[in-house]
């Protein structure tokens, strides 16, 4: 018994060891066969069976190897590669695989050029961070981040929107890859969020009468371009607009050099009244634009911070008091001074009057600087007429003129003394602006006269307003309107819009926030104008309008 159990344990342990042997053998048969499928399904397109050699252990052992190498590859293609390694790579003669693949981006058919829009606040529509702030080019919406838990690799992995524009450094990138794309097509968006000029292109602005035609299809004037109100700022509109049509003004912001080196105290937010105004001047004057309008969001933003609130989007303003605040405000956030440093706002607009004040028990006589005039209307009629209407009466311009002759006098009232003023202008400025005092504030409410002024397009001589000895230093003292703002409506829920004359066409152009349409000179007049912007003439210069 104990013999026969001694065999059968052996013949079981010596079953065991077969079975194993067996299933080792079978397992790298199996692992040989894996190992030689790709050379199979190389050669199953061809109908001879061709008979397979035996490879040697090394060549079997390869595909072992490769895997590693092929993982770092894939590393380094993801992870942005630093200026040294990319230098190595190039002489070595190895192809960069990285800026191979970033020319040939698949996904670049996704983009949706008619919802980007980059005249909104460059911030994440979900962190609300400015900081790393990137455009989906899929859906024109911007995320923060390109990171693994950033949330533009999340809206990336989420909706499968694969390209992004980094709004600050103006590349592009692949997510969830994280490459950088590298094509020419692409230059166009670039150029919508942060259009240039050249010199040559700014001397050729005003010559020029070409239509352009945005992504939409619809043609624009650059220039001649709707301004969205976003919800009662059309008198900021309105007067961003006249000043945009002054060309010596438009062409110092257009080129960003020409103040990006302004030094201002640290932590002065008043900069950023001239840097957003020069960014609305190139979008208004982009001849590449993808619509025919731009939002002021970002300027207007700056409008609130910079004012205190004196002046917002949501409540309507009044457009003489903005023009006021916005010119000194230029003029101080660029560096000028009240007395001796001077900028662009006053070479352009700033003239000089001398004011005589009758006033006991000495007279006073002031040099003043201006940089608007204020023209005051007769009083309007208080009673209707016999036909039960009431009289809109009409006064022409050189009548409320007559204040500046130097011999009108006008008389003001505080509340401890009355006086009289003359008033007699010293300088005429190249860009001469009239404010037509329509608004009279009692303690009860806000009153508006509605008198229209009667004036001619062009040839307002002013040589008369100006003190002898200074009418010989003035060789041209003629000016031609170049754009006038209409009040229309009530005076606190009232609306604004604007003429304005195309330099290049030579023709007259009505805009009301996103309308534009063309009008005739004549029309002009009949309007109750609020603002008025005058060209000085050179003298090379002849009257292009035939108005």
């Amino acid at each position: 018994m104990s013999g026969r159990s001694k065999r059968e344990s052996r013949g079981s342990t010596r079953g065991k060891r077969e079975s194993e042997s067996r299933g080792s053998s079978g397992r790298v048969k199996r692992e040989r066969d894996r190992e030689r499928e790709p050379e199979a399904a190389s050669s199953r397109g061809s109908p001879v069976r061709v008979k397979r050699e035996v490879e040697p252990a090394s060549a079997r052992e390869a595909p072992a190897s490769v895997v590693p190498f092929v993982r770092v590859k894939r590393e380094r293609e993801v992870d942005e590669d630093s200026e040294p390694e990319r230098e190595v790579r190039a002489k070595n003669g190895r192809v960069d695989s990285e800026d191979r693949r970033s020319r040939h981006c698949p996904y670049l058919d996704t983009i949706n050029r008619s919802v980007l829009d980059f005249d909104f606040e460059k911030l994440c529509s979900i962190s609300l961070s400015h900081i790393n702030a990137y455009a989906c080019l899929v859906c024109g919406k911007y995320f923060q981040g390109r990171g693994l838990k950033s949330h533009a690799y999340i809206h990336s992995v989420q909706f499968s929107h694969h390209v992004f524009l980094n709004l600050h450094t103006l590349k592009f990138y692949c997510l969830p890859d994280n490459y950088e794309i590298i094509d020419s097509s692409l230059e166009d968006i670039t150029y919508v969020l942060k259009p240039t000029f050249t010199k040559q292109q700014i001397a050729n602005l005003d010559k020029q009468a070409k239509l352009s035609r945005a992504y939409d299809g619809t043609t624009y004037l650059p220039g001649i371009v709707g301004l969205n109100n976003i919800k009662a700022n059309d008198y900021a509109n309105a007067v961003l607009q006249a000043l945009s049509n002054v060309p010596p003004l438009r062409n110092y912001f257009l080129e960003e050099d020409n103040y990006k080196n302004i030094k201002r105290p640290p932590g002065d937010i008043m900069f950023l009244l001239v840097q957003r105004f020069g960014e609305l001047m190139r979008k208004l004057w982009n001849p590449r634009n993808f619509k025919a309008h731009v939002s002021p969001h970002e300027m207007l933003q700056a409008v609130v911070l910079c004012s205190k609130k004196t002046f917002q989007i949501t409540k309507q303003g009044d457009g003489v008091d903005f023009l006021s605040w916005f010119l000194n405000a230029l003029h101080s956030a660029l560096g000028g001074t009240k007395k001796k440093k001077k900028t662009i706002v006053t070479d352009v607009f700033q003239g000089s009057m001398r004011i005589f004040t009758k006033k006991l028990p000495h007279p006073d006589l002031v040099e003043s600087t201006f940089m608007y005039l204020t023209l005051d209307l007769p009083t309007a009629p208080l009673y209707k007429d016999e036909k039960e209407q009431l009289i809109i009466p009409q006064v022409p311009l050189f009548n409320i003129l007559a204040k500046f002759n130097g011999i009108t006098e006008k008389e003001y009232k505080t509340y401890k003394e009355n006086f009289l003023k003359r008033f007699q202008l010293t300088k005429l400025p190249p860009y001469l602006i009239f404010c037509i005092k329509r608004f009279t504030k009692n303690n009860f409410f806000v009153e508006k006269n509605p008198t229209i002024v009667n004036f001619p397009i062009t040839n307002v001589d002013l040589r008369e307003y100006l003190s002898e000895e200074v009418q010989a230093v003035h060789k041209n003292t003629t000016y031609d309107l170049i754009a006038n703002i209409v009040h229309d409506g009530k005076p606190s829920e009232g609306s604004y819009r604007i003429h304005v004359l195309h330099h290049g066409t030579g023709k007259w152009y009505e805009l009301q926030d996103l309308q534009v349409t063309d009008i005739l000179p004549q029309m002009i007049t009949l309007s109750e104008a609020y603002i008025q912007i005058w060209k000085r003439r050179d003298n090379d210069e002849t009257n292009q309008q035939g108005a």
